[in-house]
């Protein structure tokens, strides 16, 4: 597709993705097809445009906090299952209150709480509007939310109590193999819970995996369904292959995809947030995926924390390399920054 164009051609390109035009299915299948390093490499080059066009050299921040690595789910994916037999914790109000002595003293924009579908706090949601409200007090920054499907009533209460962004990830939109990787739960209660969300003010965000499609239509399925809930951060992830789930055992080629993908995203949703996360390689990876067009580092860790993160491929690392300074140190060799706090108050507000 930009085999043969040069730069000021590249150049010409971007502009009009920023001027409102849009891919076609044929232009997505193309770029999903190529094989060409240097093809590739131009798709990365016209999402940085466009991205510097919307955000400058500015990048988000978001401190990661998994509070509860309890489940009641069964996704075929996930390290944290019902199934599966691994330790697992749960924080406590006052757990979270010392995590946030930390977070406040660090230049993160967006604190992310997140649990697995835990039925304490399910069953309960007061005790999770609890710990958004004792983050809200600590901290005084934006948080983010990823409790899982949670019912309106739930949705409001957190709100109330000081959540500005739901995190609620689809991984596919093609139905069966939705029906595969999220077992025996509703689609069209996710997408539900997103629309919620919306409509009483929240920020969204949702999610697709890769390396697990069937094939390349199945990819465009998920790449046009993301718009469904209009969200305000669309990311994809790699699939990690995790020990106990019924995935364990399925070869995955390595980050590629992803990293063209997330170029895809730039020109699909051109203003939007798109993430670079930690939790797949690290801060190598990290700048892998800014390169490509991203402008989010998200599951932040602070340096002396030990809790987890989703993947945790460096669950064995004694240095994990995941903390804002580092990441901070790295974005500068980029010609990257953080964007002021205000920036992103701004964007929240739009």
């Amino acid at each position: 597709m930009f085999n043969n164009m040069d730069n000021e051609d590249l150049d010409n390109y971007a502009e009009q993705i920023i001027d409102g035009s849009e891919l076609s299915d044929d232009d997505i299948r193309r770029l999903l097809e190529t094989q060409s390093p240097d093809e590739i490499e131009k798709l990365h080059y016209v999402a940085r445009r466009i991205r510097d066009h919307f955000f400058g050299n500015k990048v988000f921040m978001y401190s990661f906090v998994y509070f509860s690595t309890y489940c009641k789910n069964k996704c075929t994916f996930c390290y944290y299952r019902n199934a599966n037999e691994i330790d697992r914790y749960r924080l406590s109000v006052e757990d979270i209150r010392k995590i946030c002595q930390v977070i406040k003293t660090e230049d993160v924009h967006m604190v992310d709480l997140t649990m697995g579908e835990d039925p304490y706090f399910h069953n309960k949601p007061e005790r999770l509007a609890e710990f958004v409200r004792t983050v809200r007090e600590e901290v005084g920054k934006p948080i983010m939310i990823s409790p899982g499907v949670v019912d309106n009533d739930t949705l409001e209460m957190l709100r109330d109590n000081g959540a500005n962004f739901l995190a609620l990830y689809q991984e596919t939109y093609d139905m069966e193999l939705y029906k595969q990787l999220r077992v025996e739960q509703s689609f069209e209660g996710r997408i539900n819970s997103r629309n919620h969300a919306k409509r009483i003010g929240y920020c969204v965000e949702d999610g697709i995996l890769t390396e697990v499609e069937p094939d390349i239509e199945s990819t465009i399925i998920s790449l046009r369904g993301l718009a469904t809930s209009n969200p305000d951060m669309v990311r994809v992830m790699t699939f990690l292959p995790q020990q106990g789930t019924p995935l364990e055992g399925k070869e995955i080629r390595d980050s590629s995809s992803e990293l063209k993908i997330i170029s895809i995203l730039r020109l699909l949703y051109p203003d939007k947030l798109i993430p670079a996360s930690l939790d797949l390689e690290g801060i190598d990876g990290m700048v892998h995926r800014l390169n490509a067009g991203a402008n989010v580092v998200t599951s932040i860790i602070s340096s002396n924390s030990s809790l987890e993160g989703v993947v945790n491929y460096d669950r064995e690392h004694a240095e994990r390399d995941r903390d804002v300074k580092s990441v901070i140190a790295r974005l500068k060799t980029m010609g990257m920054e953080p964007a002021e706090q205000s920036e992103f108050e701004k964007l929240l507000g739009r």
